[in-house]
């Protein structure tokens, strides 16, 4: 009989009332090669797909046959590591996961673990890969994509891999997660529960190459430039560079015209970062590469995990999360997200230096055991269930932690229904309130793409993770940042969803971008909690709860840019990305609004032409007003939740 958690139950009770009984998972973590080599039986295969190329794939088998088990299919561009950051190929190699919680769950409740390299990477690399293969809607006899791949890897596993129960579960984070999900699209009838944490769902709208029309530099040019290069043979280890500097803020600066970076980097003409050039709108090339429209007529039962703070991949998480449950009615789509930055749902036990940790984030803990809890008693619980023993308790709906006040929920669906859109306008004197001003006119300032507004003290050359709650002291002094606050909240504050941006501005130039900040200020006698890092106090902390950018020349359309009018005021109105956030008494409610984030986000010249070729001498200063008249109110509009479930 199926066994589920009702929505709508409170905070860390979820925990308790969806925890099975788990396994013993410290003697797997003790030593992982030894328990592995005394467990499972490692092999290796090269699969043949429909069109006769031929997949490297890694086979854990548990030794015991005296039961069945589930096959857990996992398929990445990353290669196989020996859970040390070595090579895993070759039979000594007998690691199939890293040390946390949750693959010592998984190793020790028992599944048929298997690794399988993308078509084009490591040692299945034919020169035949393509970064996010687009979906083909009506494939013809031969034809591949990454759902056929992972189709006929499902039929040869079944047939070929001794003591399968018949049923297969996928799972994949970030990049692996665009595997997985593609993975869904031609349904095999033994797939039966798939886990994205993170998915590249698409570059072209939000997930890591672009944000409504900005490109995400440092973290796009690090991946394409030092990460991932073209591989035109098979190889156990890839051949990454290092960047020449920690600096990212003065390379960039000094990277030149982004049409001739490849070039100056030594790429491959085939790299990816080349192609993201020449597209610099949202055309065919990236529409084609758009997981969503895919997301229809699944068969697997679907858990989406996300991070509200991480930078890389949340758009997917919402945005596939939203296709399945809209899309496939009938068909189990939950969800979990967390106060977790990029891929921190899997924290480590051991944390890595200058990594957090699964249960805080810079000077703020969180209070819970938020990964491995997770780990323990959600995702586990769910493979079994959907795999193994459909009477393992699950949750349903969507399960959210609720940052500032520290608990989780769940709901029905998210985000939750009982939302009132609030607005919240911009005033004379730097200040925010609920109602239009009634005296101001405008704020201007000069931006000068030559010397960018930083988007963290912290010196990077990627980009800075922790960055997602910074302390915005920093840019609040700096004159090309206007800030608006309230004065301190009587009451509660929670917001549970999508922040708009609704600007009305002007600028001398002919293009500009709009970067908007929500910001939490805390009293100014907070203290840091106990045991929390004490790098920054706490008292004033500008803590940044949401911000996103809108590259004004893409405010109607990606596809199709538009010039400003200088000096014509014109509105500039997009959606942040959710958050689930709670400004508690006694704190202040700050919105900054900037037009710059380097080089989180690439400079605009300020002109309207292809950024891509924008030369050094092309970056001009201009003068932005934002106007705050009752003709053009510039506001934001909160996600104001009416009532938190279990509080009165």
């Amino acid at each position: 009989m199926r066994s589920v958690v009702p929505a709508l139950v409170l905070g860390c009770q979820i925990f308790a009332q969806v925890a099975p009984q788990q396994s013993p998972y410290k003697a797997y973590l003790a030593d992982r090669t030894a328990w592995n080599q005394q467990h499972y039986t490692k092999t290796e295969a090269y699969i043949p797909m429909r069109d006769g190329k031929k997949l490297f794939t890694v086979i854990f088998t548990p030794k015991d046959q005296a039961k069945s088990y589930p096959i857990l299919l996992n398929r990445t561009p990353y290669g196989q590591d020996d859970g040390k950051g070595g090579s895993g190929y070759g039979k000594g190699n007998a690691v199939p996961f890293m040390a946390t919680i949750r693959e010592a769950c998984i190793a020790e409740d028992g599944f048929i673990l298997v690794g399988q390299d993308a078509r084009g990477r490591f040692m299945s690399a034919e020169r035949d890969f393509e970064d996010v293969r687009p979906i083909r809607s009506n494939p013809k006899a031969g034809d591949i994509d990454e759902s056929t791949d992972t189709y006929d890897t499902i039929e040869w596993l079944l047939k070929n891999t001794p003591g399968n129960n018949g049923k297969v579960g996928l799972y994949g984070q970030s990049y692996d997660g665009f595997y997985a999900a593609s993975g869904m699209v031609r349904h095999h009838p033994a797939l039966k529960a798939t886990i994205l944490s993170a998915p590249v769902t698409d570059w072209w709208d939000g997930d890591d190459i672009h944000r409504n029309g900005a490109i995400r530099l440092a973290q796009t040019f690090f991946f394409y430039a030092y990460l991932v290069q073209p591989q035109p043979h098979p190889v156990e280890t890839a051949s990454d560079q290092e960047p020449t500097t920690p600096d990212g803020y003065t390379f960039f600066l000094n990277l030149g015209p982004l049409s001739k970076s490849g070039l100056k980097m030594g790429m491959d003409p085939t790299n990816f970062w080349n192609e993201i050039v020449r597209h610099p709108n949202r055309d065919a090339f990236g529409k084609v590469r758009d997981l969503r429209p895919h997301m229809k007529d699944l068969k697997t039962a679907v858990l989406t995990v996300g991070g509200w703070f991480d930078n890389e991949n949340l758009f997917g998480s919402l945005n596939i999360y939203q296709a399945i449950r809209t899309q496939n009615p009938g068909v189990q789509a939950s969800a979990v997200f967390g106060p977790w930055v990029h891929g921190n749902w899997r924290a480590q036990v051991v944390k890595r230096p200058g990594y957090p940790g699964g249960d805080e984030l810079e000077v703020f803990r969180f209070g819970h055991r938020l990964s491995q809890d997770f780990q323990e008693k959600v995702e586990l619980p769910f493979l079994r269930h959907h795999l193994k023993d459909d009477s393992v308790p699950v949750i349903t709906g969507a399960m959210a932690f609720r940052t500032g006040a520290n608990s989780w929920h769940t709901f029905p669906a998210w985000p939750p229904k009982d939302i009132k859109p609030t607005q919240i306008y911009f005033q004379d004197q730097g200040r925010l309130g609920f109602q239009p001003s009634s005296m101001g006119r405008e704020d201007s300032f000069v931006s000068d793409p030559r010397h960018p507004i930083p988007y963290t003290q912290s010196i990077s050359f990627d980009y800075y993770q922790p960055y997602m709650v910074e302390d915005q002291r920093f840019a609040a002094t700096r004159p090309d940042v206007v800030v608006y606050r309230t004065e301190p909240l009587t009451e509660d504050l929670t917001i549970a969803g999508s922040v708009k941006a609704d600007l009305w501005v002007a600028t001398t130039g002919t293009d500009a971008d709009w970067v908007v900040k929500v910001i939490d200020v805390w009293p100014d006698d907070a203290k840091a909690p106990e045991g929390a890092a004490a790098t920054v106090p706490l008292g004033g902390y500008q803590q940044l709860v949401r911000g996103d950018i809108m590259r004004g020349k893409y405010r109607h359309s990606l596809e199709k840019p538009e010039p400003f009018v200088p000096g014509k005021p014109t509105q500039v109105a997009f959606d942040m990305l959710d958050c689930f956030h709670t400004f508690k008494k006694g704190h202040r409610l700050m919105v900054q609004v900037q037009s710059s984030w380097f080089p989180l986000f690439d400079r605009n010249p300020q002109t309207f032409m292809n950024i891509m070729e924008a030369e050094p001498g092309q970056f001009r200063k201009a003068t932005h007003t934002i106007f705050r008249t009752k003709e053009w109110p510039s506001r934001i509009v909160l996600p104001v939740m009416q009532a938190i479930p279990g509080e009165k």
